[in-house]
Formats: C-alpha cells, sequence, structure tokens
C-alpha cells in the first residue's frame, strides 16, 4: 500500500497530498500496521462511477457513499451489469416481468441518491463472464464518462463467515471491473476503437473482508435505506426493520472507523 504522504485524493475542485484537514487515521480493532491503516475520507470527487452486477447492489454496497459525495457535488453515475431476470425464489415468476420491474427500480432508487446517470447494460444474470467483450464494454463506459474514482464489488471477496459465499455475479463483475480500468482504459492500444484513453485515479471496492478507507453516511443513512426500499421486488420487510438492519450493518462498519455509520472500502491508488 502506498504511504500515505504519496497518495492523492480528488476533491470537489482539486486533487490534495493525503491526508487533508478533513480526513484523519484511525485506530481499528485490528492491528494498525504500515499495510493496513484504516482511515475516514470526507472529500467527494468531482466524478464517480460505479459498476455493480444487480439492481440493487450499488445501494447496498455503496448507496450511502454516493448519497455523500452527490451531496457534496459530485457527479456520480451508475452502471448495472445483469438484468435481475434470476432475482426470484418463486419459480412461476416471469424473468422479462420481473426484469423490467427491476430496471424501474433502479430509475427509482438513482432519483433518491441523486446520480447524475444510470444505465443497464442487459447481462442475464448468471451468464456474464470475464472475457473480451465484457471488458471492451467496460473500457468504453470508463472512456465515456471519466470519472476519478470507479467504485465496484472486491471479487476477492468469497466467503464470508460460515453462511455466505459471495454471489458468482459479483464476483465476475468485480475481476471484469478492475481488469477494465487497470490497465486497459488507461492504455490507448486497448480497444482503441472504444475512444480515446482515460486513466482512472483509484479504485475503491465494497465488500471487502480488507476495508482500508471508510466514509462517513450518517448525515444520508435515511437516504441509503430509502434507496434500498425502492427495489420492492427484492426487499419485503417493514420500512421499520429494513432501517434497522441498514442501521445495523452502517454501525458495523462505523465501529472499525471509529464513527457512528459508516461504509468501507478497499482502496487501490492507480
Amino acid at each position: 500500500m502506498d504511504t500515505p504522504g504519496g497518495a492523492k485524493v480528488c476533491g470537489p475542485s482539486t486533487s490534495r497530498p493525503y491526508p487533508s484537514p478533513g480526513q484523519r487515521s484511525l485506530r481499528a480493532d485490528r492491528p494498525t500496521t504500515v499495510d493496513h491503516v484504516a482511515r475516514l475520507v470526507d472529500d467527494a470527487p468531482r466524478r464517480a462511477l460505479a459498476v455493480y452486477a444487480h439492481p440493487d447492489d450499488v445501494e447496498v454496497g455503496c448507496g450511502g457513499t454516493l448519497a455523500a459525495w452527490t451531496r457534496a457535488g459530485c457527479e456520480a453515475h451508475v452502471v448495472v451489469v445483469c438484468r435481475g431476470d434470476k432475482g426470484s425464489t418463486d419459480p412461476g415468476s416471469d424473468p422479462e416481468q420481473l426484469a423490467a420491474r427491476r430496471a424501474e427500480e433502479v430509475a427509482a432508487a438513482a432519483g433518491v441518491l441523486g446520480l447524475t446517470g444510470h444505465r443497464l447494460m442487459g447481462h442475464p444474470d448468471g451468464e456474464v463472464e470475464v472475457d473480451r467483450a465484457l471488458r471492451a464494454e467496460l473500457v468504453g463506459i470508463v472512456r465515456e464518462l471519466r470519472p476519478d474514482i470507479v467504485v465496484c464489488p472486491d471479487p476477492t471477496a468469497v466467503l464470508f463467515g460460515q453462511h455466505y459465499v459471495n454471489h458468482r455475479d459479483h464476483r465476475v463483475v468485480g475481476w471484469a471491473t478492475l481488469d477494465a480500468v487497470a490497465p486497459a482504459a488507461a492504455m490507448p492500444h486497448y480497444f482503441p476503437e472504444r475512444g480515446p484513453a482515460h486513466a482512472v485515479s483509484e479504485l475503491w471496492l465494497s465488500g471487502s473482508q480488507e476495508p482500508d478507507v471508510f466514509v462517513d453516511i450518517e448525515p444520508v443513512i435515511d437516504v441509503k435505506a430509502a434507496s434500498i426500499a425502492c427495489h420492492r421486488s427484492m426487499v419485503d420487510v417493514p420500512g421499520e426493520l429494513l432501517s434497522s438492519v441498514i442501521e445495523q450493518r452502517a454501525e458495523d462498519a462505523g465501529r472499525e472507523a471509529g464513527i457512528r455509520y459508516a461504509e468501507g472500502f478497499r482502496r487501490m491508488l492507480l
């Protein structure tokens, strides 16, 4: 990991050496070493892109962070790779109707978060691959939108305790996004037909088992909850229960960061 003195952070109008006055080192429960220093990042990038697999993944993974950034003037875009057509345990549900409904939910959640734009790539659930075609699509989007920061799932996080195996689509989209950003989008001879090269400054990986940066989402915790609640096809619990679950997860991350509510990420400085 780069030392703090050598890193740069994208602010609303300038980049400045890390840490800035609005950032502070935090001592988490885990050992604090040169390789793992938890930091609270207050600055918002000028432009951000979040790439996730399914229609509700964005809001769960980084909804609070996107809400905080858009409030600070960030131009935030979201890309959803899969249609969400298989996201039901009901064998009688119609995949086409489900995908159409979930597309509407994506639009509603984008409005709640204040996103600048959102798009659905339309790949069937469970059928995405880390192949040339997907990398080329993502490279084209990165070069078109030219973000300072790209946020995506951490593809190295596979097993969570004894009860959850990270969804294959999450891992595939995470790997494809990493491959598209580093190095393809930044190198002009990769996919030259996809537009002029663009170098992303930072990758933020959500759902990581090794988070090292945190965003304070206490001012926008209700916005995160409201954005998740837009996904009615996936969320079938009362609003109060949903809010309590979201708050509990944010508290868990906040405990590591030394604040009330947080979202944590593994940060790659490119």
